[in-house]
Formats: C-alpha cells, structure tokens, sequence
C-alpha cells in the first residue's frame, strides 16, 4: 500500500481521509510525493470525471520501488526508448518537453496532407529522433496509464475516462514552448441537458485554429474515435464521435491513410466493440470547415487496449481477467518488423515478466534483436510466444 506526502500530511492510500483531502490538495496545486524509497519520487493529481487520483509524473516509473503500483516497466523494452532523452526529455519540474516530428502551423495554400507512411517513422533516416504523428499518440496513452489493466476495472473505462487522463497527461508536457494540452483537443462526452456548455467549451478550445486571413494558420491536434469514414463530393470525412461537424480529407491522403493503417480498419471493421482513435492536426477554414493536414489511426480493444494484430488481442483477452496489472508495450517511431514487448507484468513475483510475440514471419535479424533485448535487461523474466510453432504457450 502507498504512503504519500503531500505538503505537511503523510497520508496512506488506504486512508479513508485521502479522498477527500485530495480535492483540496488539487485546488492547492500541492504535489504528493510517494514515499516507496527515498529520496520520495514526485507526483501529480489529475482529476478523472468526479474523482482525484494520484499519477505519476513522465517517465518516473523506474523512480519507483518494484513493489509500488507505481512502478512501470523498462522503457527501453519498447519503441519509447529510443525517444527518451531525444524527442522526450523531462525538465527540472518533472514535466515532459517533446520534439515533433510534424507541424503545428500551416503556410500558404493547402498542401497535401501527410499519412504516417510519409512521415519520420518509414523515412531514410535510420532512427528517427522526434516524435511522430503516432508516436505522439501512443505517449500520450502511455504517460495516460491507458496501457495499463487489471481485471477489477472492467466496466469503469469509457470515452470519459479516456479523455480525462489524456487531458491530465497532454497538462504534464511541453512543446515548442508550450503546454501541449493547450494544443490538443479531445471531445468531451455529449450530454443533452449539457449541450450548449459543451458547445461553449469547443468553440474556446477551437477558436485559436480558426482562419481569419491568408497570413499563417495555427493547427492543433485532435484524438478522438472514430464513428465512421463517409465519402464527400471531394474527398472523405472522418466523422468522430461526440463532435457535431466530420474532419474533412482529401482523396489521395485517404487512399494513403487507408493502405497505410489497412491491418488497423480490418481489425476495427472485424468486432464493433473494438475502437478506432484518430491522432490528427487540423486547422479550421474561414468557412468553419474543419481540414486535416496529418493523420494517424490505432484501433483499441473494448478496455481501449492498444493491439497491434490478432495475436496481441487473444493475450489481451487472456490477461484481462488477472487483479494484477498488465502492461501493453507500443511502438511509437519504431517499425512493424521491429520486436517490441507485447505486454509486460510488473507486479509478478519473483520478478517481472515480458511478454514477446515473435511473428511467423521473423527471420534471423529479428531473432538476434529480440535476443540483444532480453540479455541487455537480465532483471526481467522473458516469457515468448513463437507464432508460427503454434499454440499460445501457458501463461506464467
């Protein structure tokens, strides 16, 4: 169980005061600091819907005791660590100040939006240091907690939720010299006995992107899911949920897109509990038409899992049902013939696990990278499932 201290209080988890007292905590700006080791590792409260919950900071899970629910596992089992210290790099303050690898504004006549097949992740550099369009959508879910899982959640994550530690998380980091929640839009859950404060609160959000002239445009993100892709008279529209206006696309940057992400829309069209999250920049014309410039899709399980095929999902479905938490690695910048963890299990005694699904159609190299992988991390207990010699081996 967590001990936290916050501003004078040494308060544990199980207290029945700290609920409470956190409301008051959050309005103070106090920062909790978890006691697991010393010296205490730094924290924040985030509020989720009607509650206060305490998160940890940025990359500040190896801070943290093996034994605190805090804990998280090595980054460098996924595409995360080749970022960290380059396009993610944490400041004095604990919060995260990131390097894009795409554009926040937009110049001179419309130019053809870029999918992630032409952007720094599929380039000739060999190792792309900033964040791409995707990558920054899978940080956003990783410093979230959105990776994470335990069986007693089940029911208790819905868009909601989603959006709350998105915004709480986009609060934690910086770029270009901003708060990146300033420039991210998630759409709030539509409530009829609340739909013009709703309405109210999107067009404060939004009027920054709306075009006033022929000078620079300024573009934000947006990440939402997807209700439907519908043709226009030019082009498609991206038509997401809780938004009453579709994100407009050209037709040759949603050919792209479609090829690019085929393997995500077949997964997502195959199950309607599954999810598709859009990540996308967007500016809005002067006749308030919203217009993409890049975009990116993941598609999500009905925890809002992230999965990459049909594998991962069948040891996502077999994990969901265990109290302790698992972890899903993503992949960020990194390639699809890469090896990354699949899912890693923190709390698993003696020592963690890390899950590996090598694909039936990984050759030597991906071997050789999988093996570097499990011996440069010896405190992690590999556990791998070989696709193509058959069955799901037990879970451990």
């Amino acid at each position: 169980m967590r001990t936290f201290k916050i501003g004078d209080r040494v308060i544990e988890e199980s207290s029945p005061d700290l609920r409470g007292f956190l409301s008051h905590a959050y309005e103070q700006r106090l920062r909790p600091m978890c006691m697991c080791r010393e010296p205490p590792a730094p924290m924040y409260i985030a509020r989720v819907e009607d509650l206060y919950l305490i998160k940890r900071m940025p990359l500040s899970g190896r801070g943290h005791d093996p034994a605190c629910h805090s804990y998280e596992p090595p980054y460098e089992l996924s595409g995360l660590g080749a970022l960290v210290g380059n396009a993610i790099q944490i400041d004095a303050n604990g919060k995260a100040n990131l390097k894009l690898d795409f554009s926040l504004t937009k110049r001179g006549p419309r130019a053809t939006p870029r999918t992630p097949a032409e952007s720094s992740e599929h380039s000739i550099r060999s190792e792309p240091r900033n964040l791409s369009l995707r990558a920054m959508l899978h940080y956003l879910w990783e410093a979230g907690e959105l990776t994470e899982w335990r069986s007693t959640w089940s029911g208790k994550r819905g868009w909601g939720r989603v959006r709350s530690s998105l915004c709480n998380a986009a609060a934690q980091m910086t770029a270009r010299g901003a708060i990146l929640s300033e420039m991210l839009f998630v759409p709030e859950v539509f409530h009829a006995d609340d739909k013009d404060g709703i309405a109210v609160r999107r067009a404060a959000a939004l009027k920054g992107v709306q075009a006033t002239g022929s000078g620079p445009r300024k573009l934000m993100m947006i990440v939402a899911e997807v209700k439907e892709f519908s043709a226009a008279r030019e082009g498609q529209r991206i038509v997401v949920r809780h938004m009453p206006f579709p994100l407009m696309i050209e037709e040759s940057a949603w050919r792209r897109l479609a090829a690019r992400h085929e393997a995500e829309l077949e997964l997502w069209r195959s199950n309607e509990v599954f999810h598709l999250i859009v990540i996308a920049t967007f500016g809005i014309s002067a006749a308030g038409i919203a217009g993409v410039e890049e975009v990116a899709l993941m598609v999500v399980n009905e925890q809002w899992l992230p999965f990459e095929d049909i594998h991962e999902l069948r040891l996502l479905e077999k994990l969901s049902h265990l109290k302790r938490k698992s972890v899903k690695g993503l992949r960020f910048n990194l390639p699809r013939d890469a090896p990354i963890v699949s899912v890693t299990l923190p709390e698993q005694k003696p020592a963690p696990i890390a899950m590996f699904i090598v694909p039936a159609s990984a050759g030597d190299d991906y071997e050789q990278a999988l093996a570097d992988m499990i011996e440069a991390r010896p405190e992690i207990t590999p556990w791998v499932w070989r696709v193509a010699e058959g069955e799901i081996p037990r879970l451990p």
